[in-house]
């Protein structure tokens, strides 16, 4: 007989009230859909979609909101910014839906989550315009996140990888690129006509690993004019964020449905950008919360 898995409270650290370290979120306030956005004031905003609201829990950056949407229960949680965050949110997500909190065992019976990130871009290629919505069929991470778990190979696209770390002429003192795809259930779900199907790199930061130079010069200046060029059979690189690639790596591995979606606010190639980008985010909202 197979022995049950218990972690350690140092291996997950479980608030005094019984909520989860970080998010303070409770097991029995977790739902099964989750919008998961990076501004935590843009929570309130998801949230105004909703039937009713059951719970608001606040911590940090982690900001959620708990009801229902045309009677479907649902929750709104905010990452903050960054692929570092993600670690946290969706190991602790995953905790709260598949480890007993008072047994600190793992369960026999696997619960999936579904999650869908609604974020901000900036496009790679000239011809996406402002308010397109992209969807990360594919994530690039430049985050190296991935790269600490184990089976990290079995749900990457490895052709795919050493296309595009040759192609770069990736820099070794970098962590290596991995690919992931989203839950093509999910694409199907939440990507219409009204959708581009992109291939999205997640950045480990906005301004020199996006490529940005403000008074620091860039180690490889010529690295986002590589990445436009790219080209894998019929793929090219659309746009740069900073959360797909973690969150649809780490959903394949722990057996999430997990996708991106994001409204381009910038296109770099153009070098044009839309401050006033608010209304598309929201029109986007509307649509995801009537697919998911």
């Amino acid at each position: 007989m197979e022995q049950k898995k218990i972690i350690p409270s140092s291996e997950l650290i479980i608030n005094s009230d019984g909520s989860v370290f970080h998010l303070h979120l409770k097991p029995e306030q977790l739902t099964d859909r989750i919008i998961l956005v990076g501004d935590p004031e843009r929570v309130n905003m998801v949230a105004e979609y909703f039937d009713e609201k059951t719970f608001e829990v606040q911590s940090r950056e982690f900001h959620t909101i708990g009801g229902t949407y045309k009677g479907k229960p649902i929750m709104c949680l905010s990452h903050g910014i960054g692929p570092d965050n993600i670690d946290i949110v969706i190991n602790e997500l995953d905790a709260l839906a598949n480890i007993d909190f008072t047994t600190r065992e793992v369960k026999e019976n696997h619960r999936t989550l579904t999650l869908v990130r609604i974020g901000t871009s900036g496009a790679l290629q000239p011809e996406l315009k402002l308010g397109t919505p992209v969807i990360a069929e594919k994530s690039i991470g430049f985050d190296g996140v991935l790269n600490y778990y184990a089976g990290r190979n079995e749900v990457a696209d490895l052709e795919f990888e050493k296309a595009f770390v040759e192609h770069t002429d990736w820099n070794p003192l970098w962590a290596r690129p991995y690919v992931v795809d989203a839950d093509p259930e999910l694409v199907e779900c939440i990507g219409r006509d009204d959708m581009v199907r992109g291939n999205t790199i997640s950045a480990v930061g906005f301004y020199g690993p996006q490529g940005r130079e403000v008074r620091l010069s860039l180690a490889n200046p010529g690295l986002n004019r590589s990445i436009e060029e790219f080209r894998f059979g019929d793929r090219k690189i659309t746009n740069y964020e900073m959360e797909s690639a973690p969150l649809q790596g780490l959903g394949r591995l722990m057996g999430h449905k997990a996708m991106t979606v994001c409204s381009i606010i910038a296109n770099r190639m153009n070098t044009d950008a839309n401050p006033n980008y608010k209304t598309a985010v929201r029109d986007l909202v509307a649509t995801v919360l009537d697919r998911i």
